[in-house]
């Protein structure tokens, strides 16, 4: 029964989107409304909470003091992780990550990451044996769709008021603090849908049900394009990606200024 309801609704969505339209009256290029509240736990580094449309994540980031890695001995690093609660959805279970679960954290992580946003040499603590990995983890707690997109703004928002724990010796001093994370670049994903040979961004559910291709992409503030990611079994066009980078920037522009 549910499947039947899904394909009449996809349908729906196609033929609307076909015409120019979507369900919920926004135009093709346009976001869903987006809610940024900072500082949401007392207990982790740095934290947020969004709410795109009616999709909302939490995240939070704790900085670990740990071993670097051989390769790089003399900086730290992040670890980006995504729970899908069952709360969010129907069909999101408990237990062992879901493959999209994974893909969305990389994702994600990747945007971050390849901005170079983060200055892991600064995450150093002593060269070979000590740097700050930071533990960056978000939720998803209610799921109407472009978990991505959703995210990114929580993650960055939530690195954004990210402090340094203070350190005894090598021991952290619980609830005191040394200064604050800084970011070089506040690196954004825009993720868009290709639905009925038209392409929209900030798919919902409803979108993403029907989507035949999917193309998520990161950027910066200077300018550049951090990390891309291609999604479902159809394809874009080259016209089409330009399209897309370029309405990516735009629209990063305008949530920079809630993050």
């Amino acid at each position: 029964m549910e499947n039947i309801i899904w394909d009449l609704r996809t349908d729906n969505v196609v033929s609307l989107i076909k015409d120019g339209k979507r369900a919920d009256g926004r135009k093709l290029d346009e976001y869903r409304k987006i809610e940024v509240v900072k500082g949401i736990s007392e207990n982790a580094d740095g934290s947020a909470m969004v709410k795109l449309g009616s999709t909302g994540v939490v995240a939070g980031v704790k900085l670990v003091p740990g071993q670097p890695y051989p390769d790089n001995p003399d900086e730290g690093t992040i670890s980006v992780s995504l729970e899908l609660l069952p709360l969010a959805d129907p069909t999101y279970e408990v237990g062992p990550p879901r493959d999209d679960a994974i893909e969305i954290a990389r994702v994600v992580d990747r945007g971050i990451r390849e901005s170079k946003a983060i200055d892991f040499k600064g995450l150093c603590i002593r060269e070979g044996e000590l740097a700050w990995i930071a533990f960056v983890d978000f939720y998803v707690t209610n799921n109407d769709g472009n978990a991505f997109d959703a995210g990114s703004i929580a993650c960055l928002a939530a690195l954004n008021e990210t402090r340094f724990p203070k350190l005894d010796g090598d021991a952290i001093v619980k609830h005191e603090y040394s200064g604050k994370l800084k970011l070089s670049k506040q690196p954004l994903l825009s993720t868009f849908s290709k639905i009925g040979g038209k392409i929209v961004v900030d798919p919902c559910l409803a979108e993403e049900k029907a989507q035949e291709a999917r193309f998520s992409c990161a950027v910066a503030d200077d300018k550049a394009l951090c990390a891309f990611q291609k999604g479902e079994g159809g394809s874009f066009k080259a016209s089409e990606i330009d399209e897309c980078i370029e309405l990516a920037f735009k629209h990063a522009k305008e949530i920079r200024k809630l993050v």
